[in-house]
């Protein structure tokens, strides 16, 4: 019991972080980036990717090694509504993070280089449908502990 306790505590804590970081990197994301903010914009990006690998680790160790096992969990509706949130979101990560890529790579050619406006609001679209995403998360996970699903 004590061990499930841990688990679950490490994967809130974990999904918690992940989407303070998230907020952080999409309220970055702004007209009038300039070079300090793309070079943070990409260490928040990365710490978003690591927190994401956390994530899917502490959820499989939960699977694994949590009280309710495997059997619970591929039964239920809600936790495969919850993995293709989570999954979407992550798909969604991904141009983004290719974006604030190019452009750390592009002010290191180019030190004055400042990202277009359509890059910016474009690459805002796919922050705020992985918010919409996100959001979805914690809903499934509700109904998950309810045994609804």
């Amino acid at each position: 019991m004590f061990t499930d306790f841990v688990l679950a505590c490490l994967h809130h804590l974990l999904v918690f972080g992940l989407f303070g970081v998230f907020l952080v990197e999409m309220a970055s994301v702004r007209p009038g980036l300039d070079g300090a903010a793309i070079r943070r914009l990409a260490r928040y990006d990365a710490v978003y990717g690591a927190l994401a690998l956390a994530v899917i680790l502490a959820g499989i160790l939960r699977l694994l090694f949590g009280l309710k096992g495997w059997d619970y969990y591929a039964g239920n509706h809600a936790f495969w509504g919850k993995m293709t949130a989570f999954a979407l979101v992550g798909l969604l990560s991904v141009p983004p993070s290719l974006r604030f890529a190019r452009w750390k790579k592009a002010l290191a050619a180019d030190p004055g280089f400042l990202p277009p406006s359509d890059e910016i609001r474009a690459a805002r679209r796919f922050l705020h449908a992985e918010a919409f995403f996100f959001a979805l998360i914690p809903l499934f996970a509700a109904a998950m502990a309810r045994g609804l699903g």
